[in-house]
């Protein structure tokens, strides 16, 4: 008998899927039996050291280049997606961009650039992604501790990912009739590029804010996002799991 949280043969599409929580999501989905088709913006070194680590899994698995926030890219992915692996049983809206700009040197390009991605990138995804998505499906937007708690010099970014929240709430109730649930996951502190380069100080400082006293590594993400497109999260939708070691 299958088990809830047993993903083999399902399809996912992970936007973002090369680094970060994205890479760990991908990792996790090929781990539980799962095909994936993973996007990405930048190739180089992240892109082949998850080809290669997804070959040596035996994955079902494609790489494909998009833009999350141009809709002709989202389109073509999703077509590529269904072309390979056939209808869609999760969508992980993961793709994201991040910048530090205090209001006044806020420019309108990179309002906009943040936006485009974090949030119109969701919208356009989700969009194009309805006519593969299974009966059963689920959806998981990717958003942030920050849009609970709000930061300096993230305005922008706040705006966004609080613009997912209202987004997966929105969408649970169109799309739950169908069958379709719509859930999204906010992360505190992550392991990734964005803190390659934080001096230690501001590390120790960020830990302690933490109730658990450390930053997460992107694979301690990977778990709930694999919950939420399970079976054993069925009756969960318009949820916002907060997996920030209790910030």
């Amino acid at each position: 008998m299958k088990s809830e949280f047993d993903l083999s043969g399902e399809h996912i599409l992970v936007t973002g899927g090369t680094r970060g929580i994205g890479q760990a999501v991908v990792l996790a989905l090929a781990r539980a039996g799962a095909r994936v088709t993973a996007s990405y913006v930048t190739g180089g070194e992240a892109v082949s050291a998850l080809d290669k680590r997804l070959a040596n899994l035996g994955a079902d698995y494609q790489l494909v280049r998009a833009d999350a926030a141009k809709a002709a890219d989202v389109s073509a992915l999703v077509e590529r997606a269904h072309e390979r692996f056939g209808g869609l049983a999760g969508v992980v809206n993961n793709a994201g961009v991040v910048s530090h700009r205090t209001i006044e040197d806020l420019e309108p390009e990179e309002w906009h650039r943040v936006l485009d991605v974090n949030l119109t990138g969701m919208y356009l995804t989700v969009q194009a992604a309805l006519k593969r998505l299974e009966p059963g499906a689920s959806i998981v937007n990717v958003t942030s501790a920050v849009a609970f708690r709000g930061m300096a010099g993230r305005v922008h970014y706040t705006a966004a990912k609080s613009g997912v929240t209202g987004l997966t709430r929105s969408l649970c109730k169109e799309l739950g009739p169908r069958g379709i649930r719509v859930n999204g996951i906010a992360p505190g502190l992550v392991e990734t590029d964005q803190m390659s380069g934080v001096p230690q100080a501001a590390r120790d400082r960020y830990s302690g804010m933490i109730a658990l006293g450390r930053i997460a590594d992107p694979g301690e993400i990977a778990g709930p996002v694999l919950f939420l497109l399970s079976d054993a999260s069925r009756y969960v939708t318009g949820a916002t799991l907060h997996v920030d070691g209790g910030i």
